[in-house]
C-alpha cells in the first residue's frame, strides 16, 4: 500500500482533460515521426563520463599527490560541480527510468547517489512519488516543506525567522546534501513505517541495514582516505569536505527552486474532499517554470533541469530531448489556452525566486485553482 496520500485531480472542464491527451499525442508523435527512442543516446555517455570525471578526479588527485591548501581547496570546489553535476545529469534521469532502455543502466545510473552519500530509495519514495505526483501542494510534497528559517509554502504557517529569508535563502541551501546525509535514517524510518518502502517492494530492514553500511562506507571513503593518505591536516579535510558539499547543494537548491518557487507558479491545494480542480498535467503547467531555455552551457550542466515543464511532464524521457520537444509542449498549451510559464534568463528566474521568497516570509496567503 502507497504512502502517497489520496489527491485527486480532477479537470475543472473538458478543454483541461483535451489539453492532457494532446500533449501526450503531440510529443510521442513526434518521437515517431523522427525515429527515436524517448531514452538517452550517444550524449548522455560522453556527459555521465564527464560529470564522473570532474567529482571524482580532482579528490583522487587530493589523496594521491602533495599540493598546497589552494590547490586543495580548488578540488574540493571543482568535486562540488561534479556532485552538483553528477546528481543533476547522471542520477536523476537514471532513478526516473530515462536514461537508457536497458534497466540495469538506469540502476547503474541511478546508483551514482551512492557516490554521494545518499539513498536512492528514499530519493525515489521523495521525488518521483511525492514531488512528481504532488507538485507544490502544500504537506504532500516534500520539496515545498518549510524548514528551519525558510519558508517555501504559502500555506504553511508564518513564522518571524521568515522575514528576512530573502537574504539568507542561498546559504541555507548549501547545507541541503550534508543535512541529508543525516536526514536519510530519519526519512526511511518514516517510509518504513507508513508503508512506502515496501510499496517499492523493498524490505525494511534490510534497506535500513544497507543505509548504515552506505554511510559508513561513504564516510570512510571520503573522510577517511583523505585524512590517512592526503598531506592535508584533519581540519583542513573537513574544511574541504564542508566546501565540496556546500559548493553542490547551492547548486542543487537554487535549481531546484528556480523551478518551482518564482512568482510566476501557484501552490493549490485540495478541497475538503482531496478534489484539486485541474487535471494533473494542468497542474504541472501551472506549478512548474522553465528558465533561461537559451543558455546552453546551463542547459548541459544542470540536465536540462532548467526544462522542467517536460520533465514533469515526461518524466520518463531523457533531459537531452527537452529542448526540442519544448516548442511542441509549448504550442500545445498555446492552443488550449493553458499557461506556459517561462522565465528568459537565469538572472530573471533568480530575481523572481527571491521576490517569492520575501512575499512568502511576509504574507500568507491562498490560491486558486486554475480553471479558465
Amino acid at each position: 500500500m502507497t504512502a502517497i496520500p489520496r489527491i485527486r485531480y480532477v479537470a475543472a472542464h473538458a478543454a483541461q482533460r483535451d489539453f492532457a491527451s494532446a500533449v501526450r499525442r503531440n510529443v510521442l508523435a513526434y518521437f515517431k515521426e523522427k525515429q527515436l527512442p524517448t531514452t538517452g543516446d550517444a550524449r548522455m555517455v560522453v556527459k555521465s563520463l564527464i560529470m564522473l570525471a570532474l567529482y571524482l578526479v580532482p579528490f583522487i588527485l587530493v589523496i594521491t599527490l602533495p599540493m598546497s591548501p589552494w590547490w586543495g581547496l580548488a578540488c574540493a570546489v571543482t568535486v562540488g560541480f561534479g556532485m552538483a553535476g553528477l546528481g543533476m545529469c547522471v542520477m536523476h534521469d537514471g532513478a526516473h527510468g530515462s536514461a537508457s532502455k536497458h534497466t540495469w543502466i538506469n540502476e547503474l545510473m541511478g546508483g551514482t547517489m551512492y557516490l554521494m552519500g545518499s539513498s536512492v530509495l528514499t530519493w525515489r519514495i521523495q521525488h518521483n512519488g511525492e514531488h512528481h505526483t504532488h507538485t507544490n501542494v502544500d504537506t504532500m510534497d516534500s520539496d515545498l516543506m518549510s524548514r528551519g528559517l525558510l519558508r517555501f509554502s504559502e500555506h504553511a504557517p508564518l513564522k518571524r525567522v521568515n522575514r528576512f529569508q530573502h537574504f539568507h535563502a542561498f546559504f541555507f541551501y548549501g547545507f541541503l546534501t550534508l543535512t541529508k546525509l543525516v536526514k536519510d535514517f530519519a526519512t526511511l524510518s518514516r517510509f518504513n513505517r507508513n508503508g512506502s518502502t515496501e510499496a517499492l517492494k523493498a524490505d525494511p530492514k534490510r534497506e535500513m541495514v544497507k543505509l548504515v553500511v552506505l554511510k559508513v562506507i561513504y564516510v570512510s571513503v571520503f573522510l577517511g582516505l583523505p585524512l590517512l593518505l592526503s598531506s592535508f591536516t584533519w581540519w583542513q579535510v573537513l574544511i574541504g569536505f564542508f566546501v565540496e558539499h556546500f559548493v553542490a547543494s547551492v547548486i542543487l537548491g537554487t535549481v531546484f527552486q528556480l523551478a518551482h518557487i518564482v512568482e510566476e507558479t501557484r501552490q493549490p491545494i485540495p478541497d475538503e474532499h482531496g478534489v484539486i480542480a485541474n487535471d494533473w498535467a494542468v497542474h504541472e503547467m501551472l506549478t512548474t517554470a522553465n528558465f533561461a531555455k537559451e543558455n546552453r552551457l546551463l542547459t548541459w550542466f544542470t540536465g536540462g533541469l532548467n526544462y522542467q515543464i517536460e520533465h514533469h511532464l515526461f518524466p520518463n524521457v531523457c533531459h537531452v530531448h527537452y529542448k526540442t520537444i519544448a516548442p511542441i509542449v509549448q504550442r500545445t498549451a498555446q492552443e488550449f489556452g493553458v499557461p506556459y510559464n517561462q522565465i528568459p534568463t537565469l538572472f530573471a528566474a533568480l530575481t523572481s525566486h527571491v521576490r517569492r521568497m520575501k512575499v512568502l516570509g511576509v504574507h500568507s496567503s491562498g490560491s486558486e485553482g486554475w480553471a479558465g
